[in-house]
C-alpha cells in the first residue's frame, strides 16, 4: 500500500507516518520548505515537497497512492484569513488532486477536529449528527474543510475523523499545561463545572488505522476520545499526580485570558508570527463542555480506546522529560 502523509512532520502526523511502517506501508509526506522534519528524519519514507494552498505542487504528491491521510492544518496564525487559506481551501485543493491524479486511492481520511463541531449545549455528549456551532475561526476553518472534501463523496472514497482535544508526546498545546504544573501552578480557567473530552495520540492513531481499513463506508464523520468526560480539576489532578508534585489551584476568569490575548496578538500583528493565545482560542477555552460521544466510532469501526488518562499522562510526561522539555 503506498500512503501520502500530509502535516506527517507534525505532532499527530509525525506518529502516524511511523504507524503506517510499522504496518508495511510505502509511506510518501507532503512538506513544506520550512517544516522541521525532526520527528521523520531518518525514517525510510519519500518526501513530496509542496503546500496544500498550491494545488499545482499537490498533482506529483497524491499520483499512485492509494491512502491520503490529511492531517495538515495550522491551530495558530498571524490572521484568520490563514485559517481559512490552509485548513479549508488547501483541503479543497488536496480533493481535487486526488480526483484528477490519484484513479487508484482508495480510502482519504481527513482528521479534522472536535472544534469544527462546536462545544455542547446542556451538558450533553456532542453527536455526529448534531448541528455544527464552532466558536472559532480555527473550528470555522475545519468545518468548511469538511464540507468542501464532504461535497465530492460521490467521487472521493471519504472518511472524516473528529478527535477531541489530544495530548500525548510531542504535543506543544497541552504541553503548556504539563509547564505549568511543573512550576506547581494548576490554571484553572473556567470554574470546576467545566468537562472536556480527552484523546491520546496513540489512540488517534489507531482510529486512523482503523478508518483506512474500510473500504465500504463513505462520506461518513466519527468522534474521537478515549471514552470518558473529564472536569478540567481531574484532568489538573491526574497531570500533577503524573508529575508526582503538588500544585496550587490558580483560578483564570475569562477577562485576564482575553487581556492577554490582545496583547499577544499585537504582538504577532508586529512580529508576523502567530499569537502564543488568540481571543479565537479563548472563546474556546471559555466554553463550559467539550464532550463527544465516541459510539458510532466503537460500533461502526470497531475502536476501542486502550490508554486511559492516567496511563497516558505518565508517558507523555517521561517523555517530556527524556526530551528535557520538562
Amino acid at each position: 500500500m503506498k500512503a501520502l502523509v500530509t502535516g506527517g512532520t507534525g505532532f499527530i502526523g509525525s506518529h502516524l507516518v511511523e504507524a503506517l511502517l510499522q504496518r508495511g506501508a510505502d509511506v510518501r509526506c507532503l512538506i513544506r520548505k520550512s517544516s522541521d522534519q525532526r520527528w521523520i528524519r531518518g525514517l525510510p519514507v519519500e518526501y513530496a515537497w509542496g503546500d496544500c494552498r498550491d494545488k499545482a505542487s499537490l498533482k506529483d504528491a497524491v499520483r499512485g497512492v492509494d491512502l491520503v491521510v490529511h492531517s495538515a492544518g495550522v491551530t495558530k496564525a498571524v490572521n484568520e484569513e490563514t485559517f481559512f487559506q490552509v485548513n479549508g481551501r488547501g483541503t479543497e485543493n488536496l480533493v481535487q488532486a486526488c480526483l484528477e491524479n490519484a484513479p487508484r486511492l482508495q480510502r482519504f481520511v481527513y482528521l479534522s477536529s472536535q472544534a469544527a463541531a462546536g462545544p455542547t449545549k446542556c451538558g450533553n455528549q456532542k453527536r455526529e449528527t448534531d448541528r455544527c456551532e464552532p466558536v472559532s475561526a480555527y473550528g470555522r476553518s475545519k468545518r468548511m474543510g469538511e464540507e468542501l472534501a464532504l461535497a465530492q463523496t460521490d467521487r472521493l472514497p471519504l472518511l472524516i475523523l473528529r478527535p477531541s482535544a489530544v495530548y500525548g508526546p510531542r504535543d506543544r498545546d497541552i504541553y503548556v499545561f504539563f509547564k505549568c504544573l511543573s512550576k506547581r501552578v494548576n490554571p484553572c480557567l473556567c470554574g470546576p463545572d467545566q468537562h472536556i473530552s480527552l484523546c491520546h495520540v496513540q489512540d488517534l492513531v489507531r482510529a486512523v488505522l482503523l478508518a483506512s481499513e474500510d473500504r465500504a463506508l463513505r462520506g461518513e464523520i466519527f468522534f474521537v476520545s478515549d471514552g470518558r468526560d473529564y472536569a478540567f480539576e481531574e484532568i489538573g489532578n491526574t497531570f500533577a499526580q503524573a508529575l508526582e508534585i503538588n500544585a496550587f489551584r490558580l483560578p483564570v476568569p475569562k477577562w485576564v485570558l482575553s487581556g492577554a490575548a490582545s496583547f499577544s496578538e499585537g504582538l504577532s500583528r508586529l512580529s508576523r508570527r502567530p499569537a502564543l493565545i488568540s481571543k479565537g482560542k479563548v472563546e474556546e477555552m471559555a466554553q463550559k463542555n467539550w464532550v463527544c460521544d465516541i459510539t458510532k466510532v466503537k460500533s461502526v469501526l470497531g475502536f476501542e480506546p486502550s490508554i486511559p488518562l492516567m496511563r497516558g499522562a505518565r508517558l507523555t510526561v517521561d517523555w517530556y522529560r527524556n526530551e528535557n522539555w520538562l
